[in-house]
């Protein structure tokens, strides 16, 4: 039985083949920069063109569940794709790049960190920084109706780990645009 980290290796060697920039988001980022805990699913952000789609989704067989169409619905769409990595039926979820400001401002500051929560060996990868980590678990725990006690936990451990070092006046100006600034209020008074 192949690893979750195995196939994250070759998903990463693929886009670094076609030189298709990405990020880690979520919680395997949350787990980076926070506390870190087991997730059944690895989020990533790619700026993958359309007409890159047929050439990734050949190169992502036969190790991966990669369905073209789907994939190319999905883009078109504005909305993520599933990868299912066949030997550990681990799930790589993929978000298209957004085009926004803070978007645009996210994907130029994300860093290669070592990811350690997919395996014993830790894995160098882009992954979005403590800040923007914390700004998108915001958006999502507001999103699913404020409710997440898993999404809260995740903000709490990177509070705790990565606080002292976090760019305050950055999440409090992007927080205020992603109209989260009551939850950041929130997480920085606990």
């Amino acid at each position: 039985m192949a690893t979750p980290a195995e196939g994250f290796e070759r998903l990463l060697a693929i886009l670094d083949q076609l030189e298709i920039p990405y990020y880690v988001g979520g919680s395997v980022a949350s787990s980076a920069h926070g506390i870190p805990r087991t997730t059944m699913d690895l989020d990533l952000v790619a700026d993958l063109s359309p007409d890159q789609i047929d050439e990734f989704s050949l190169l992502l067989r036969p190790d991966f569940y990669a369905d073209a169409p789907m994939m190319r619905e999905a883009l078109t769409r504005g909305r993520s794709f599933n990868l299912i990595h066949y030997g550990s039926a681990y799930k790589f979820d993929v978000f298209p790049a957004r085009r926004d400001e803070y978007s645009r401002c996210e994907f130029a500051r994300r860093k290669f960190t070592a990811v350690r929560s997919l395996g014993p060996n830790p894995i160098e990868c882009a992954v979005a920084t403590a800040e923007d980590t914390i700004l998108r678990k915001l958006e999502w725990y507001r999103a699913g109706g404020e409710t997440s006690e898993r999404q809260w936990n995740d903000l709490r451990g990177v509070l705790k780990v990565s606080g002292a070092q976090l760019d305050r006046a950055y999440l409090r100006e992007w927080a205020r645009y992603l109209k989260v600034d009551d939850l950041l209020d929130r997480l920085l008074a606990e």
